[in-house]
């Protein structure tokens, strides 16, 4: 699976809890910090110019792994611009963006410095719009209240059990 982090902090940290649980169940997991990709704002300057390597390595993971976990904390009450900026470019940059996410299980976590549910919220509402099956659980820490283990290894287990409908993505970047 994949395990995308908005951040090299203590999302990064929740990502590799969640890539230790997929190891402990069997499962191939690779993480991947979104900043440390450093794809370039997306406008329609940029565009011509494309986004580099980070956006490259980005889609063939996506191309690799089945199910997908992200890590992000609530930025101003919605989604961190890093998950927007790596979404529009998929959008832009790829012959057919949305097999990259459609039927794709996806699990949602966050370690956020206020509530986080709002971060869940926003992350669903865009990726059930993409056309991903979002996992109903999920998961919300903050620093008064850690990361619950058993719902990793819920959410690790659900994600190994769904199948996408897809076989393969020839979406180029």
């Amino acid at each position: 699976m994949l395990i995308l982090s908005a951040t090299s902090g203590n999302n990064l940290n929740l990502a590799h809890a969640f890539a230790a649980e997929a190891t402990a169940q069997g499962l191939a997991a690779e993480v991947m910090s979104l900043p440390e990709l450093q794809i370039p704002l997306y406008d329609s300057l940029t565009k011509e110019r494309g986004a580099g390597d980070g956006l490259t390595k980005l889609a063939e993971a996506l191309r690799q792994h089945k199910g997908l976990v992200i890590c992000a904390p609530e930025y101003n009450g919605s989604i961190p611009p890093v998950v927007s900026n790596a979404i529009a470019w998929l959008s832009v940059s790829t012959d057919d963006f949305r097999a990259l996410f459609n039927s794709r299980p996806v699990a949602l976590a966050t370690h956020s410095g206020g509530g986080g549910q709002k971060v869940l919220v926003a992350m669903r509402l865009q990726l059930s719009h993409l056309g991903c099956t979002v996992l109903g659980r999920e998961l919300l820490s903050t620093s008064q209240k850690a990361a619950n283990p058993e719902t990793i290894t819920a959410l690790v287990s659900q994600l190994a059990t769904l199948e996408p409908s897809y076989a393969g993505v020839p979406a180029r970047v």
